[in-house]
């Protein structure tokens, strides 16, 4: 037979009280706005914009860096710009090249489009752009809002600086 002590289902409340408190503070924590990709907001900000002068007419390459100063991981969908009527995302591995629907954007880190590797197909163009023209770009990313930047145009032969 066991002797009931005081105060005991009290005590048995208030921990179950204290551990749901603590579960619902540590969901809330892994949830986040980042979608459960790391907790927090992507941070993103557009650096080395630039398009080739095209030998072509009717097609042209862009390229960029996108970074991610935030916990969150972001996709870059898509760009628009009144130069061309479509602006496709490519990826490169060795020699072959792929059209993508993304490419990610990963949480405190970079997706770099350079010659070579991932870059901006921009097809059936408005013009044949000027080596120091300005074009409009806008980027759409799954998350964040839409970032407008203005690309030079450079040389074909231009290459960046590191």
């Amino acid at each position: 037979m066991t002797a009931a002590v005081p105060g005991i289902p009290g005590l048995r409340k208030a921990a179950a009280a204290v551990l749901a408190l603590g579960l619902s503070a540590a969901l809330a924590a892994c949830s986040g706005d980042g979608g459960g990709k790391g907790g927090s907001d992507p941070k993103l900000s557009v650096t080395g914009a630039y398009v080739s002068q095209p030998p072509m007419t009717d097609m042209a390459a862009g390229y960029l860096t996108v970074r991610n100063a935030g916990g969150g991981a972001d996709e870059l969908t898509s760009v628009t710009t009144p130069l061309a009527s479509e602006v496709t995302l490519h990826t490169t591995k060795g020699t072959r090249m792929k059209q993508v629907s993304s490419l990610e954007v990963p949480a405190n880190d970079r997706v770099e489009l350079s010659t070579g590797g991932d870059h901006l197909m921009l097809t059936n163009l408005s013009h044949r752009p000027k080596v120091g023209e300005k074009v409009s770009f806008t980027l759409h990313f799954a998350t964040s809002a839409p970032i407008e930047i203005k690309v030079p145009v450079e040389p074909t032969t231009y290459r960046p600086k590191d």
